[in-house]
């Protein structure tokens, strides 16, 4: 099983795009601990974002203070509800997570079953909860969660390709166009999406957004999509056409 740990400061952009599965029946809230809950039990995403809002009011400096995990077993995995909800509850706790708000939704648009899980890393404090040696602890996690279950181990070459794949666009690293062609390119292998609100809402967890661009060349009328950069705070940077 591989873990993505994803940290930003667009806690809207995470809980959208999950929320997004669920209203258009591609995927369905699995759990919920210590979040506020409902008289219907179907939420919106402002509904979603209040279990998170004092801890975000509390929150001392934290930028990227958005967590937003998948939990990804191998593809010939079969794993029912009841053993994600089991794997999730302990993978958050021995994180060091499991007294906080999250919620987890399962993704049912690809054949290959998984979970995500959407969380803060401040605690009601407003202090950040200690990410240290946290890739190291994940992949142990991971281990002990294949044994338990019986899962199929992954391959040191499916995790490194997944950490290389899926990091956020940083553009005072340089290079931005090959960062966002990273993302963009692998994302159809393990994300689908319907909607230009529903690829930005996933792009956003990469530091990046797509606005649509159509104009005339040579006699002929041209679209596509202008990648767009931004930064810690969902403000823009350069833009990338494409």
């Amino acid at each position: 099983m591989i873990a993505k740990i994803g940290r930003s400061g667009n806690l809207y952009g995470a809980l959208a795009y999950n929320q997004l599965k669920v209203e258009n029946e591609n995927g369905q809230i699995l759990f919920a601990n210590k979040m506020i809950e409902t008289a219907s039990g179907h939420y919106s995403v402002a509904q979603l974002a209040q279990s998170f809002a004092p801890y975000l009011i509390a929150n001392r400096n934290t930028e990227k203070h958005t967590l937003h995990i998948s939990l990804n077993p191998d593809p010939n995995d079969k794993v029912s509800d009841d053993k994600f909800r089991e794997m999730a509850e302990q993978y958050m706790r021995e994180m060091g997570y499991g007294e906080q708000p999250f919620i987890v939704f399962k993704h049912t648009d690809i054949d290959r079953s998984h979970i995500h899980i959407v969380s803060v890393c401040v605690d009601e404090q407003g202090k950040k909860i200690s990410d240290k040696f946290e890739k190291m602890r994940s992949m142990n996690v991971c281990r002990e969660l294949e044994r338990k279950y019986r899962l199929i181990p992954a391959t040191d070459k499916e995790r490194k390709q997944t950490d290389k794949v899926f990091r956020p666009v940083d553009y005072r690293a340089g290079d931005v166009k090959s960062q966002i062609a990273s993302v963009v390119r692998h994302l159809p292998n393990y994300y689908q999406y319907q909607t230009l609100g529903e690829y930005n809402a996933l792009l956003s967890l990469f530091n990046i957004t797509a606005e649509k661009i159509e104009g005339e060349l040579q006699g002929k009328m041209q679209q596509g999509l202008l990648y767009i950069p931004l930064n810690e705070k969902g403000d823009s940077g350069i833009a990338i056409e494409k």
